[in-house]
């Protein structure tokens, strides 16, 4: 089966670098599904503010940033995940 690939962060130029960048100053880091969102950069764009918005407390959401990570591991897990 084909799989997109992720970029790398040293791997990054141009637009998708700066995408990266952006990610690390809203998120702390560049998670892998961003790395395989950067295939298209536009959609990463799109993405990275609603991402940002709904890890965070409020913004309209009634969970916990605790719940909503709790969602994200088990969700993980139940795709079998390695990491």
């Amino acid at each position: 089966m084909d799989r997109v690939g992720q970029i790398g962060l040293d791997e990054a130029e141009g637009e998708t670098a700066r995408f990266f960048e952006a990610t690390t100053r809203m998120l702390g880091r560049v998670p892998h599904s961003f790395r395989i969102l950067a295939n298209t950069p536009l959609v990463a764009r799109m993405l990275l503010l609603f991402n940002a918005t709904m890890q965070r407390e409020g913004a309209g959401s009634v969970l916990s940033c605790k719940i909503k990570e709790m969602a994200v591991i088990k969700t993980s897990q139940l795709n079998g995940c390695n990491y």
